[in-house]
């Protein structure tokens, strides 16, 4: 039986989630360009119509505002909060009307207050991960077999207990996590395993099982598994410095199955089903907030990688999408067109809002809304 969360609790946990993540990917932005002398003419958590805000004093204007599907950060000389240029940037502006101007910064000074959004994302990941390895340790397990699952491609390719699994596909598995790492995004791919047994090597083609795993609350996810299981883990305790450094492999092991997960729908290995929106998200948010607080702040640090991911992909009205052009600029050694930038910034616009149409359709599909 599968437990059901109330719907006010996807709502709590949506807003729990995203605003302080949405909060602090733009005060990365701001930040960066308070330090580097942009003036910022407006910082909002939220798109359209402004529910709440205020002036400082330096004539920034904080304001929540009533789609809470994103934020940003509007600087002087932008022409809305896509940051695309606005039509006064030219050299007939004086030297007052350009100072504090974001087009008119360094480009690398521009560049590092774009890349600032997304690696303050980052930061939270790895603060989360780390804290966790710092509390709970590292678990270490063996790369050998401990026991077989009832259903088993391994057992089935002809493997036994006690075999070391030491590489798939030539990459090399020190740790039992390795080779989780090496499967799951994998079904029904045949991969050759490298077995230590009896002080001698041999190589084993296995096809990896795919499997559908639903869990306590309905959510099905299609994975691959060999059907192992590992001998009992020892658990470490570890360092500041330690735990940062596994935090970062363990970063790096997402980023790596994102990828993946993006060219397999991209190839058609996966169905675009998969792919997950906003109510997707408030679903899972609410719970993982029933389950407690550890459950939703890993569920956080997930979330802090997937909106940096995002955001680094070379789409205009994204960061990377400018971070595009100024690499663009960089090598021409002088700015892509007014009127080119702005035509790709209104596309890729529009390319984000018809993939957010089509990942909510999606979410409500996947929630029967439609019978």
């Amino acid at each position: 039986m599968f437990e059901s969360t109330p719907f006010w609790m996807w709502i709590l946990g949506f807003l729990l989630l995203l605003g302080p993540l949405i909060t602090v990917h733009e005060l990365g932005h701001y930040l960066v360009g308070k330090w580097f002398g942009v003036k910022a003419e407006a910082f909002s958590i939220g798109f359209g119509k402004e529910v709440w805000g205020r002036t400082d004093k330096h004539g920034t204007r904080w304001k929540i505002s009533a789609l809470p599907l994103g934020g940003y950060v509007q600087f002087k000389g932008d022409m809305n909060p896509a940051s695309i240029p606005g039509a006064d940037t030219d050299d007939t502006l004086s030297a007052s009307e350009r100072e504090g101007a974001f087009q008119y910064a360094a480009l690398w000074k521009r560049a590092l207050i774009v890349f600032a959004g997304p690696a303050t994302n980052l930061i939270v990941t790895l603060a989360i991960f780390a804290s966790f390895n710092l509390a709970y340790g590292q678990v270490e397990s063996s790369n050998a077999i401990g026991g077989f699952a009832e259903t088993s491609a391994a057992r089935d390719a002809g493997m036994e207990v006690g075999d070391k699994i030491i590489a798939i596909d030539g990459d090399p598995t020190p740790s039992f996590q390795d080779i989780g790492g090496k499967v799951l995004m994998y079904p029904d791919k045949t991969v050759n395993l490298t077995v230590e047994r009896d002080d001698r090597q041999m190589e084993i083609p296995v096809k990896i099982a795919s499997v559908v795993e639903t869990d306590q609350f309905g959510n099905e996810s299609r994975i691959g598994r060999l059907g192992v299981a590992s001998g009992a883990p020892e658990i470490t305790s570890v360092g500041p410095v330690q735990a940062l450094v596994i935090a970062w492999d363990q970063t790096m092991g997402l980023v790596d199955m994102m990828v993946t997960g993006i060219i397999q729908i991209v190839s058609g290995d996966r169905s675009v089903k998969e792919l997950g929106g906003p109510i997707k998200i408030a679903k899972y948010s609410g719970e993982q907030l029933s389950l407690g607080w550890l459950a939703f702040v890993n569920f956080a640090a997930l979330i802090s990688l997937n909106l940096a991911f995002i955001n680094l992909l070379p789409i205009p009205a994204l960061d990377g999408g400018h971070l595009a052009f100024y690499a663009a600029e960089a090598v021409r050694r002088k700015p892509v067109g007014a009127r080119g930038m702005e035509m790709a910034y209104r596309t890729g616009m529009a390319l984000v809002l018809m993939l957010m149409l089509f990942v909510t359709f999606n979410d409500l599909a996947s929630l029967s809304l439609f019978g």
